[in-house]
């Protein structure tokens, strides 16, 4: 029996993170990075050809093409990175040469480009080194290396000028380079001073300018490396200045052709630039990509970051690859016909998956395959035409998928819920939800009536034709990770997390078999082709045959584990995936020794594996986003031979709506092609007419200019014979000459020759006699040397001996001083060490001593620190006494002037105050009358608001079980549509529900209730607006009222400043007073008088009790009692006169104060009830 092999047959998705992912192999062929491959694309016939990269690699840096079209360059990232060279023009992409660094350790090439002949190649390393590696790659030779930076700013590109071969630009953060390989080495040609700009890309344009384009959408021209120009994108060009420019889309990529360069510009967006002389560009097309059919929300399809663009080798069409893992392509021929601005890019083939795929599932009756993925959207392949079929973008992220049998449904999980849906002609409709969170696992079982799904570390197990669940299938603590049914459907069997394989039966919902081992952590399960034994895999690297709860069979692995599994059903092979992305085949019954075959697959682990019912695919998707198909065979190139033969069917799905809407549209196509069938005939008819007569008029034309010709060509005839004769004459003429001539040259060169030779046989003697001249010299020559050796030899021989005497003696010398030296060194140490102990003993002495003194002087130290802080606290608190008391002395003498001043003020403010007062009071009274006469009618109106409010609480209780009343009859009704199928209970509840709701006599109460409620209600609005309308003439009288009284206070206001005015004057000459007294009172500070002035400054008794009387009058009580303990607090002070002055002021100032705080607030109280009368 042959071995199954596994052949790469199509895969659907591009690898991102790759720079310079596409580019043109011909017209045709495109060749893009996908999964751990390269894949040359021909859009036309739709094939692919795979180019494998190395088993060694951790993933692909960049890739780059020649400019021949022939050699492809891939560098591979990892302990030591590698650029590889294929040759495109061999079938299979035969690997040509594998480049490396040599001794230096390199990670990573983030760019490689090579030169125009396709001789050089040069690489870029990453950081932190940011070199350049120049290979002459034929003879893999490394010819030169240079460090681009010295700062940690990113380099992204380098490229070779297409003109010359030995010319580097190099571009990044702040850095733009131009290098020259010369004499061996890499050398700086020109450095731009750009510290400020961060450059994307950049294009050659000619032998000598540049195009870069920056983060921040400029495109920047050099000439000759030097800054020149920006090139706006308003079409006009001006001078470039480094530090300004607008914050626009960044543009990442560019590239120059014939007629001018495209670059993007922000997220989905190119533009053309045509070149209208030698330093002008022109802005001719937009073009965008348009945005996603599939998707019905909101889509990112439009706001995709373009990462590379590509020219086909004739430029007939632009192709541009994007961040999301897309290919999009358009026609340049069309746009430059096309009137239109802007125009869209097309799917290069069709739409791919830009994140993780998480779920695969395949159905018996069709060629489909479906996906889902983390970007949202579920995808529908056919693998026999290679062609998506159909895609839709949710709002949820979808986590498994499970094709139906026959190919009409299909069952996503997402992360709220589950849900069945169809796949119709053009969509896929959703009908039927389930309320399972986060399904990680589905799947349909063969036969198609039922469908598994994993709820956490439940599987629940559901009818696809009543949707009930009829099974939950509990025993796992873990997370459940893959579920399988048998091909009869009476059992499933399932791996978890938690390193359980159980075997139910899905009639009982028993285990019937498991096999537990906590170690490991299975990620894959499957039944062999006889359904007898499980297959599974897990964390553990092993693959295991399981029968009867017992583990038959181990296959074991290397160092990477397996993340999936599939088996044929024709029981010859087991596929395994791994967590590296490459794909085993292994025999089946499993070998005991590790015998299997490895192939180079995905970019990232193996999520999902599938084979076909027909067992002619294999079908592997990963967490890179790739779907690869995979032809199975045997070693002779057949395929593998089943029993059974599959029949594929072709019905589809489509809604009623849709079919109406299809079948109308024909026919108005139909109307349509029936009326252009009929305007064609005319118009055909028309043109036959016209064209019969042109074709008459031309035949005449025709006929009068052949026979015109067929003159001239008779006298051209004529002129050939003259023209032919008179040739043949000068030709006869010519060889007589030339064989004259012949003979003449032979005489002459023979003449020659007879010289030049005798010339040579007299060199040839002369040649011979300095030969034997040079023999002799050189044995003279010979003879000398050896003489001159001999000598020489016995020279230094005697040298020698003489030379060894005397080191034989200064041997002797040195034994000698060596030993005396050895005993002086002894004595010496032995003095010393003597010496040491000596100052120990002393030093140990000493420094018991001063331990001691120490201890004592830290005693006496830290309490003559407590006697100095209480010191320094006494001191700072004297200090901060006399500080208040300078301050309080300050404060009062300010207090005195301040108050004088305010005295006076008062008191003519008072004065004034008192005569309105007693006006404003007689209005008071006015006013009070009226507010009590408005507090009657508001305590009618609140009477009659409260009955008002009961009976509006009781209409709103009537209204409350009204609608208590209708969620019942609702719930009834709804209990009473599922007894639409039987006519008898369904009967029987209406006449209950008719019963229980409706009453002849609660509908005549309730209308004679109405009746009286709203007439209750009219009679009530009729005398509220009565109230309103009184309320309003109220309002406006004492409006008028209150403007009067405004007056008067204004008049009043008038004449108080006035008054002030004139304290003011007053005050000054009460300041100068005040200077006055103090010189009085500095007089009076000596220390002889000061007993006398105390007693004449000491406040007569009499005049305290007035004034307290007066106070107890105006004041309240407790600020009576503060005044009080003011006084007798003052009067013990030295500053007693100074102190008896305050008081006085304080007094004065607060019955002022207080005076004029009663009448504000009658003031207030007055201006209150005013404004309160229109509220009443």
């Amino acid at each position: 029996m042959s071995f199954v092999v596994a052949q790469s047959h199509f895969i659907f998705g591009v690898r991102t993170g790759v720079r310079n992912n596409l580019c043109f192999f011909d017209e045709q062929t495109v060749v893009f990075p996908s999964g751990n491959s390269c894949v040359c694309f021909n859009t036309v016939q739709r094939w692919q050809r795979f180019i494998s990269g190395s088993e060694r690699s951790q993933g692909m840096r960049a890739m780059t093409i020649s400019s021949n079209r022939r050699y492809l360059a891939v560098s591979d990232y990892g302990e030591r990175a590698t650029v590889t060279v294929f040759d495109l023009q061999h079938e299979q992409g035969r690997k040509r040469k594998v480049l490396s660094a040599g001794d230096m350790s390199v990670q990573e090439f983030i760019c490689i480009a090579f030169s125009p002949d396709s001789k050089y190649l040069i690489g870029l390393t990453g950081s932190p080194e940011w070199m350049l590696i120049l290979w002459l790659w034929e003879k893999h030779k490394l010819l030169a290396t240079l460090k681009t930076t010295n700062t940690n700013n990113p380099v992204t590109q380098v490229s070779f000028n297409p003109y010359n071969n030995t010319q580097l630009c190099v571009s990044g953060t702040g850095v733009f380079k131009l290098f020259r390989y010369s004499e061996g080495a890499l050398k700086p040609s020109s450095v731009a001073k750009v510290e400020s700009i961060n450059f994307l890309c950049h294009t050659w344009m000619s032998e000598h300018r540049v195009i870069a384009g920056t983060d921040t959408g400029r495109l920047l021209v050099f000439e000759s490396g030097d800054l020149r120009r920006e090139i706006s994108m308003t079409c006009k060009i001006k001078d470039a200045n480094v530090n300004e420019g607008p914050s626009v889309p960044s543009i990442t990529a560019i590239l120059s052709y014939s007629k001018g360069f495209a670059c993007s510009r922000g997220p989905g967006t190119v533009f053309l630039f045509v070149q209208t002389d030698e330093n002008g560009y022109r802005k001719a097309r937009e073009i965008k990509i348009p945005l996603d059919a599939y998707c019905s929300g909101v889509t990112l399809a439009e706001y995709q970051q373009i990462d590379t663009i590509c020219i086909s080798p004739a430029e007939e069409t632009l192709a541009i690859s994007t961040n999301r893992g897309q290919l999009y392509s358009v026609s340049l021929s069309s746009a430059e016909l096309s009137s239109d601005d802007k125009l869209h890019f097309e799917f290069l083939s069709q739409s791919f998956h830009s994140s993780s795929i998480t779920g695969l599932s395949i159905c018996i009756r069709k060629p489909l395959v479906a996906t889902c993925s983390l970007d949202r959207s579920v995808r529908i392949w056919n693998y026999e035409t290679k062609v998506l079929e159909l895609c839709k973008e949710f709002q949820e992220e979808a986590y498994s998928v499970a094709l139906h049998p026959t190919g009409l449904f299909i069952l996503v999980g997402f992360s709220d819920r589950l849900r069945l849906m169809n796949l119709l002609i053009d969509d896929i409709h959703t009908f039927k939800e389930f309320t399972v969170r986060s399904c990680r696992e589905c799947a349909f079982s063969n036969g198609g009536h039922m469908f598994a799904a994993v709820n956490g570390n439940i599987i629940q197990i559901y009818s696809v034709t009543s949707f009930d669940n009829i099974l939950n299938l509990k025993g796992h603590n873990g997370k459940v990770c893959r579920i399988e049914w048998s091909l009869d459907d009476s059992r499933v069997v399932s791996c978890g997390v938690d390193g359980a394989v159980y075997e139910w039966n899905t009639q009982s919902g028993k285990r019937e078999s498991e096999c537990v081992l906590k170690s490991c952590s299975y990620t894959g399960v499957a039944f062999s082709s006889d359904c007898k034994t499980i297959l599974a895999v897990g964390t553990d690297l092993t693959l295991k045959e399981i029968q009867d709860c017992q583990v038959l069979r181990e296959v074991p692995a290397d160092e990477t584990a397996h993340t999936a599994l599939a088996v044929s059903h024709s029981g010859r092979v087991v596929f395994t995936g791994t967590s590296s992305g490459t794909v085993r085949a292994i025999k089946y019954p499993l070998p005991i020794q590790k015998e299997w075959m490895t192939y180079q697959a995905h970019s990232g682990p193996v999520t999902k594996m599938a084979i076909t019912y027909d067992d002619q695919f294999l079908l592997t998707v990963s967490e890179d986003g790739c779907l690869l198909i995979w032809k199975i065979i045997d070693k002779e190139g057949r395929g593998l031979k089943i029993n059974k033969h599959i029949v594929h069917t072709e019905e589809i799905l489509i809604t009623r709506s849709d079919l109406e809407e299809k079948t109308q549209h024909m026919l108005e196509m139909r109307m349509r092609l029936e009326e252009l069938q009929m305007e064609n005939e005319y118009q055909l008819r028309l043109k036959d007419m016209n064209y019969n007569e042109k074709l008459r008029e031309l035949s005449d034309n025709f006929v009068q200019q052949i026979e015109s010709l067929k003159t001239s060509q008779q006298a051209m005839k004529t002129d050939m014979e003259k023209q032919e004769c008179e040739n043949q004459q000068n030709s006869a003429e010519l060889i007589m000459k030339h064989s004259k001539e012949l003979k003449d040259l032979e005489l002459s060169y023979s003449q020659k020759l007879i010289v030049e030779h005798e010339k040579y046989q007299d060199l040839q003697q002369k040649h011979q006699r300095m030969q034997e001249d040079y023999e002799k010299q050189l044995k003279f020559a010979e003879d000398r040397k050896i003489q001159a050796v001999e000598e020489l030899t016995k020279m230094y021989e005697a040298k020698l001996q003489e030379k060894a005497e005397l080191l034989a003696q200064c041997q002797e010398d040195t034994e000698q001083k060596i030993s005396v030296f050895k005993a002086i060194i002894k004595q010496a140490e032995e003095d010393e060490e003597r010496k040491i102990l000596e100052l120990q003993t002393n030093y140990e002495e000493k420094m018991k001593t001063e331990k001691q003194t120490n201890t004592n002087l830290k005693g006496k130290n830290s309490i003559m620190a407590q006697k100095f802080i209480s010191l320094q606290k006494q001191i700072d608190d004297r200090s901060a006494d006399i500080n208040k008391l300078k301050q309080e002395r300050q404060r009062l003498l300010g207090l005195i002037r301040s108050l004088e001043s305010d005295i006076e003020d008062l008191k003519r403010q008072i004065s004034g105050h008192e005569k309105t007062s007693q006006d404003k009071v007689t209005e008071i009274r006015v006013v009070i009358s009226l507010n009590a006469q408005l507090k009657l009618t508001v305590s009618e109106l609140k009477l009659k608001l409260k009955t008002r409010d009961k009976e509006m609480c009781k209409e709103s209780q009537k209204v409350k079980d009204l609608e208590t009343h209708l969620q019942r009859l609702k719930s009834d009704l709804h209990n009473c549509v599922g007894f639409i199928q039987e006519p008898k209970t369904l009967k029987n509840n209406i006449q209950m529900i008719y019963a229980r709701y409706v009453q002849q006599t609660e509908r005549v109460e309730r209308t004679n209730a109405d009746d009286t409620v709203q007439k209750a209600l009219r009679h009530q609005c009729d005398r509220q607006e009565r109230t309103v309308n009184g309320l309003k003439m109220r309002l406006v009288k004492s409006a008028e009222e209150h403007e009067k009284v405004y007056t008067k206070i204004m008049k009043e206001n008038m004449t108080l400043i006035a008054e002030i005015n004139e304290l003011r004057k007053e005050l000054h000459l009460a300041r100068t007073q005040a200077k006055d007294v103090r010189a009085q009172v500095a007089l009076l500070k000596k220390p002889k008088k000061s007993q006398p002035i105390l007693e004449e400054a000491l406040i007569p008794q009499h005049f305290l009790n007035v004034l307290l009387l007066r106070l107890s009058l105006l004041l309240p009580a407790d600020v009576l009692f503060a005044l009080l303990i003011l006084l007798h607090a003052q009067s013990s002070l030295q500053l007693a006169f100074l102190h008896a002055q305050v008081l006085q002021l304080l007094l004065l100032l607060l019955i002022l104060s207080h005076q004029l705080l009663v009448l504000l607030i009658h003031t207030n109280h007055m201006d209150t009830q005013i404004n309160d009368q229109p509220h009443c």
